[in-house]
Parts: C-alpha cells; sequence; structure tokens
C-alpha cells in the first residue's frame, strides 16, 4: 500500500472538488469578464466561491485576491505593499525561519535599496517576541512572519505579535503567510490585526495553481502583475474560475468538522512522536505540545543521511520529504534547521512527515515499524 505523508507539499484533491472543478470547466467555462451570459454565470460561481472563503476567515469577499498560489501570494503582500508605503520608510522586518517565497522577495527589495531586519527565533522555532518589537522603527512599514514553519511546525504566536506590532507602530502592516497554518489552526484577521494573508489551495486538498491573498480593505498594494486590470487592478489576468471553485470547495469541506478533523490529527501526531522517539539517537525538530501544528513532525537520524532514508522508506512504499519541496529538487542545507542551532550532523539527516485528513494510525504504527528496521540497517551500512 501507498502510505502518503507528505502533505506538507501537497495534498490530494478532495473528490468533490476535482467534480467542482471539471463541472467548471466543462459547463461554466466562460471568461467570468465577459458581458453574456455565460460570463456572467461563471462569474456568479466565483462570487460564490468568494463568499465561502471569506466566511472561513471572518472577512469581507472584497477583501480576497486569487493568485496562482502561495508563491505568488507571497511575493504581492511583500513586494506590493513594499512599493506601495515606502514614502512612509523603507524598513521591513522578518524572521530567519520564513518560506523562501518570503525570503527571495525580501532579498529582491534589498537590492531595490530597502532595509530588511531578519529576527532570530529560539531552538524551538519560536520567534523572539521582544527581539522583534524593539527592532521595530517609525520607518517600518512592514512585518511578515509565517503563521507554521512548513518544516518543522511550529507555530508562531501571531495572535500575540499583531496586537503588539500595532501598538508599537500602527502604520506598520502585518503580513502573515499562513499556506501551513489554514484550516490548521484558528487564524482571525480582523481579530489578530493581519493586514494581510497568504494561502494556497493545494494545501488543503484543493487544486495545484491557484492560491488566495486576504487584503484588509484599507490596505494598498502596487500591482506586480499589469494587464486586463482585473480583480480591482490589484491582479490582472483572467480569473482561474474552475481553481476559485476549486480552492473554496476544498476551504468548506476543511471548514465543516475542523475541529474534531485536527484534534484527530494532534492525537495521531502525539502518538506517532512518542513511538519515534523509542528509536535509539533521534531527535524530533521544533514546536512541543501546546505551538506546534496538528499536521507536521520534524525527524533528525544523525548517521542517515536523509536522502538515502527518503528513499528507502520508498521503496516501503512510505513517501516523506527531506526538508521542504517548495524550493528545488536539488538538496541544500535548511535554513530553518539552521536558525534553530541544529547540530552540523543533523542538518544532512533530517527527514519530514506531514498529515491530513487521510491519514491513518495504521499507516503510522507501519510507518515508526519500517522506521525502526530501516535505521538500524542503515546505520550498520555507513560504519562500514
Amino acid at each position: 500500500m501507498d502510505i502518503y505523508l507528505d502533505n506538507s507539499a501537497t495534498t490530494k484533491c478532495f473528490d468533490e472538488v476535482v467534480e467542482a472543478v471539471s463541472y467548471m470547466m466543462q459547463t461554466e467555462y466562460g471568461n467570468p469578464s465577459s458581458m453574456h451570459r455565460k460570463g456572467s454565470d461563471a462569474e456568479r460561481e466565483v462570487a460564490r466561491a468568494g463568499e465561502t472563503i471569506a466566511a472561513t476567515l471572518k472577512v469581507m469577499p472584497k477583501e480576497i485576491i486569487y493568485t496562482s498560489g502561495g508563491t505568488e501570494s507571497d511575493n504581492l503582500a511583500i513586494i506590493g505593499a513594499a512599493y506601495a508605503y515606502q514614502r512612509r520608510g523603507r524598513h521591513i522586518i522578518t524572521t530567519q525561519i520564513e518560506h523562501p517565497a518570503v525570503l527571495q522577495s525580501m532579498k529582491y527589495l534589498q537590492s531595490q535599496g530597502f532595509e530588511v531586519t531578519y529576527v532570530p527565533v529560539d531552538s524551538m522555532g519560536r520567534v523572539c517576541t521582544e527581539s522583534l518589537l524593539s527592532a521595530i522603527r517609525p520607518d517600518t512599514i512592514l512585518v511578515s512572519v509565517m503563521a507554521v514553519n512548513n518544516e518543522i511546525g511550529t507555530i508562531q504566536p501571531i495572535e500575540v505579535l499583531g496586537e503588539k506590532i500595532k501598538k508599537r507602530n500602527p502604520n506598520t502592516l502585518f503580513h502573515v503567510d499562513a499556506v501551513q497554518g489554514y484550516g490548521k489552526i484558528p487564524i482571525y484577521p480582523r481579530r489578530y490585526k493581519i493586514d494581510l494573508l497568504s494561502v494556497s489551495g493545494h494545501k488543503i486538498h484543493g487544486p495545484k495553481g491557484i492560491g488566495f491573498l486576504y487584503v484588509n480593505e484599507k490596505v494598498r498594494l502596487k500591482p506586480i502583475i499589469y494587464g486586463g486590470g482585473q480583480q480591482k487592478g490589484v491582479r490582472s489576468g483572467t480569473e482561474n474560475a474552475s481553481g476559485i471553485v476549486g480552492i473554496a470547495k476544498a476551504a468548506d469541506i476543511v471548514f465543516h468538522d475542523i475541529e474534531n478533523d485536527v484534534k484527530r490529527m494532534h492525537a495521531l501526531r502525539e502518538m506517532f512522536v512518542k513511538e519515534l522517539l523509542q528509536i535509539d539517537n533521534v531527535f524530533v525538530n521544533g514546536g512541543k505540545e501546546g505551538f506546534c501544528a496538528p499536521h507536521i513532525v520534524s525527524l533528525s537520524v544523525p548517521g542517515v543521511r536523509s536522502e538515502v532514508l527518503l528513499h528507502a522508506l520508498e521503496e516501503k512504499g512510505i513517501y516523506v520529504s527531506a526538508g521542504s519541496a517548495c524550493a528545488s529538487h536539488k538538496p541544500a542545507v535548511s535554513e530553518t534547521l539552521k536558525a534553530i542551532g541544529l547540530p552540523k550532523e543533523h542538518l544532512s539527516s533530517t527527514i519530514r512527515f506531514s498529515f491530513s485528513v487521510f491519514t491513518t494510525e495504521e499507516e503510522l504504527v507501519y510507518t515508526v515499524t519500517c522506521l525502526k528496521e530501516l535505521i538500524t540497517e542503515l546505520r550498520r551500512f555507513t560504519r562500514r
């Protein structure tokens, strides 16, 4: 049997999502911007989708901008806000363990003369709140902090941060990359003082190639894509109507019984971690109970290279990730693992397991059994 434990890389689409996308492609295939009935019908479906998505965040549909996914949402939020508010200042703050979509956007802005402060995290991956707050200046226009780290699963205190950032400087915008957090932890932009929030469809059993950015109605963004002026001129290009309906359907299913689903995943994670720690000389990285996401487990296995263990598990029908699959498939040392101070021998010996609503206890028990056998065998081979 195939056991898919790489859900932080991408997820299997819900059957209902496939049906919704197919319906849009085959029946309501009109361009939402067209003036005829086919266009109006597609536009109506897009509007309904917007209401569904907005309801999950308790925001207004007009505050949702559709993108091609989490990477574009992060780019639009960071670069778009930086250029829109550069007259106020050119200072931005983020953390050392952000997703490449955030860190590379920051590097681009630095090349354009913006100043970026990278705040450190502790050994669990939690941002140092006081360091972040002390870095805020009168010319700080944006703070960007992810909700859940994609490699180690640590939850950042975004609710506390939002409140304190606004007290320190009311004009500083707060961006949250919620690609790994949406549908896994509570996130309410207005209550948490979040101005910009990034989400990706294929992380919640929706289609690839679709995401959205929540933009508070009072926030201005300079477009990074130009064209026909769709979506109020913020993001030009024909709306991906089938993708939009697909991500809305996925969100509707995910949030239908979210409390019980998340509770079940937390229980599975707790059981899985407990069993993993019975293996000699292995280490679980990142957040502990109380500030760890329910679906991510990062495991370091000193003496066994991550790619070797990944492919050994693959031979058993178990699919995991060697760190993050959101960058190039070429192996690279994780900036997140370095930032939390992992020993050098652990950096190249870490794999990530990530669950979904489809993950079962039986699958995890089998995975632990395979790990015990493989780690012993591979370590013996390494010592030769």
